[in-house]
């Protein structure tokens, strides 16, 4: 990846920068997940908070309690309602398809998957777990 990576929301209002070098990609296929990507799972890419910066417009808030227990601050772009990361004390999860550049991306671990839809396939090798484990 080259760095910074660069994204945004749909609409091109939100802006933000990652200086720095994200984490693993993490696929998930928790009902909320799919609810709020209106797909059968969501991309999170893990980034430290200290590497996210935000560089143009203004985004909104809400909390989220999760499936698993744990609260989640939802961050989203007020304009077109882009969800942009969420954070919670493991730091912030970009959701991935807001990159300018997703070529890159490849996932190494599949969550959820007990509540995966039947029709997808998750490539042999690639670490699964049934929860948010």
């Amino acid at each position: 990846m080259t760095q910074p990576l660069s994204g945004g929301c749909q609409c091109g209002q939100l802006r933000y920068e990652i200086r720095g070098t994200p984490g693993g990609l993490t696929v998930c296929h928790c009902a909320d997940c799919q609810k709020q990507s209106g797909s059968a799972f969501g991309l999170s890419l893990d980034v430290d908070p200290d590497d996210f910066h935000q560089v143009s417009g203004t985004a909104r808030t809400f909390e989220w309690l999760c499936d698993s227990g744990r609260t989640k601050v939802c961050v989203f772009c007020p304009d077109c309602g882009s969800r942009i990361y969420h954070k919670g004390e493991w730091g912030i999860s970009l959701k991935a398809g807001t990159l300018d550049d997703t070529s890159t991306l490849e996932p190494g671990h599949h969550v959820w998957t007990k509540r995966r839809q039947p029709w997808v396939a998750i490539p042999d090798g690639v670490s699964q777990c049934e929860d948010d484990g």
